[in-house]
């Protein structure tokens, strides 16, 4: 049997699919795995802010249209950019075990955030990170930046570039060995990650058990219940990744607890919050109606907007 992969072109999402792919490989022996590499929207229009782009699947739209015309039978995503609400034409055959979830400053000198210039310029093009940095620090400045982790990461130290920082997911820079240019890993106090950061997705067609059957040893069980609490509380406010809400949840002694933050886009507001329980879907619910009657809605009206 041969399984094809849809995979984003980008080194860190071609890792990610490597990764898929030889561990299939290992728990299959025999079975064949290639890659199919495509070009999505929101590695395209790389001019704009992500918010500014606007829309659903920025980074997952065409990698789903590989599946539905069978050009490929699975697809890798960062579980982080999949649209909440479920596509009834897909599933997630896999939810690998988790990495890191948290967010790493990479700065020129290898300053930590606190030790920032007043009014430097941090590079980010995310509203979850912008407003969490605008919280802990009001006086920088944040600036808008796309583009892959190694260009991000070039444009933060160059000496005569616009940014004194970027901000990045530790994940990814674990993944490209790139983790050794770390100033300070930030913990989710100061910067909640986003609902599913460091998790990969691997979806393939709903029904196409001879692929599933393949997928399921793949699956983290622990990283899936995490990921489908954050990824509730995160449908249930009615958010995207557009929006500046953060989320973790960790296993505990069979239970999982929940943290939750919504803020006002200038970072000006904030609402934390956290809770227990055992069903994911529940827990995620239940976080998101708790920080809707403290006023998370009018909070992220200004990114509604």
């Amino acid at each position: 049997m041969k399984l094809v992969i849809g995979t984003r072109g980008s080194r860190l999402a071609l890792w990610q699919s490597e990764h898929v792919a030889r561990r299939l490989r290992e728990l299959h022996p025999g079975l064949e795995v290639e890659l199919l590499t495509l070009s999505t929207r929101g590695d395209r229009e790389l001019e704009k802010a992500l918010p500014e782009i606007g829309g659903k699947g920025l980074f997952t739209a065409e990698l789903e249209a590989a599946l539905e015309r069978g050009e490929a039978d699975l697809a890798v995503h960062s579980l982080k950019d999949l649209p909440t609400e479920p596509d009834p034409r897909f599933t997630l055959g896999a939810v690998p075990e988790r990495a890191s979830p948290l967010e790493a400053l990479i700065s020129r000198g290898g300053a930590r955030l606190a030790e920032l210039p007043r009014g430097a310029t941090v590079g980010t093009s995310s509203p979850r990170r912008a407003a969490q940095l605008r919280a802990a620090r009001p006086d920088l400045r944040i600036e808008s930046l796309r583009g892959n982790v190694p260009t991000r990461i070039q444009k933060a130290l160059d000496p005569t570039g616009p940014y004194d920082a970027v901000l990045l997911a530790l994940a990814g820079l674990e993944r490209l060995g790139l983790q050794g240019q770390v100033s300070e890993v930030l913990p989710p106090e100061v910067v909640l990650p986003a609902p599913a950061q460091g998790a990969l997705a691997v979806q393939a067609r709903a029904g196409d058990e001879a692929v599933l059957e393949r997928l399921r040893p793949l699956d983290h069980p622990p990283t899936r219940r995490a990921v489908e609490a954050e990824r509730a509380f995160l449908r249930a406010l009615g958010s995207g990744c557009s929006l500046p809400v953060g989320a973790l949840a960790v296993e505990e002694n069979g239970l999982l607890r929940l943290r939750g933050r919504v803020l006002r886009p200038d970072g000006s507001q904030s609402l934390t919050h956290a809770l227990e329980g055992g069903d994911p879907e529940q827990l995620g619910a239940a976080l998101a109606e708790a920080l809707l009657a403290r006023g998370a809605a009018r909070l992220l009206e200004g990114a509604w907007a």
